[in-house]
């Protein structure tokens, strides 16, 4: 037997910690002498110990390290920590998005935005719409874009684009529409024809990976209040170069279409 101290220093959890895992029944001591209090802990058990120091260096609730430990079948717990490990690639995703943005807005001098005004005519184009919440956007997208590509393939006549009103940006829940242009747009599942207004668009493009987009939107936004233009109708997006075209997000390019017109 190992008294606690012994097996703090073979386990590298200090005595605090393991008396906490006592008490939440995680890592419960071989023996406990009724006497005196102390506890002692098998040679055996500092496989176990480790096992909960690597999950909890990962910030697996203590829970969730009980289910694990308590599961026998090696496949659930593999599932378990798999399950953990996607919220956290997910998480360290979003922080790298946000450094990023961060470091574009916190340049000193950022470099001025090319912004291009352009007269788009009215159009027919192949449409997957929806009144959806902003967190659904993302797996919407994927969706739509799937059932754009089937039903109009090599037809379509220019790169896949989106429409998305003022309230999915100012109250979290607003409509959209994803679009492919083609010469004959079909009716297919939730693929249909859609008319497109024509719009004066001031226009920007937005490089790289689409989280941090919001940076590009502010400055195209500043572009339009500083330069008198006053804004008219949904967002415009279009997508020349994405997932579907480079696996490489540097590749990716974004146009933004900011709907105006001139004051005075």
């Amino acid at each position: 037997m190992l008294t606690i101290g012994e097996f703090s220093q073979l386990t590298h959890l200090s005595v605090r910690t393991l008396r906490r895992y006592h008490e939440a029944t995680l890592l419960e001591p071989a023996v406990v002498d009724e006497a005196t209090g102390y506890r002692y802990y098998a040679v055996d058990q500092i496989p176990t110990a480790q096992v909960i120091q690597r999950l909890r260096e990962l910030d697996v609730p203590l829970n969730d390290v009980r289910r694990i430990l308590r599961t026998p079948d090696p496949e659930v717990r593999a599932a378990l920590v798999a399950g953990h490990l996607e919220c956290l690639e997910d998480e360290l995703t979003r922080t790298r998005a946000a450094v990023v943005s961060l470091r574009r807005l916190l340049k000193p001098e950022p470099a001025p935005i090319d912004v291009e005004l352009r007269a788009e005519p009215a159009r027919t184009v192949a449409a997957v719409a929806g009144v959806l919440g902003a967190h659904e956007v993302e797996s919407w997208f994927a969706g739509a874009v799937v059932e754009l590509d089937a039903a109009v393939g090599p037809a379509a006549t220019g790169p896949l684009g989106g429409t998305y009103d003022d309230a999915l940006f100012q109250q979290d829940r607003g409509h959209a529409l994803l679009y492919l242009p083609t010469a004959a747009p079909p009716h297919t599942g939730r693929v249909h024809p859609a008319d497109l207004p024509p719009v004066e668009l001031a226009v920007t493009t937005h490089v790289g990976e689409h989280d941090g987009i919001e940076v590009t939107y502010g400055r195209l936004g500043t572009w339009v209040v500083e330069n008198a233009m006053a804004v008219a109708g949904p967002v415009r997006e279009r997508y020349l170069v994405g997932p579907r075209d480079d696996p490489d997000p540097a590749a990716w390019r974004t146009e933004i279409g900011w709907p105006v017109f001139r004051v005075g």
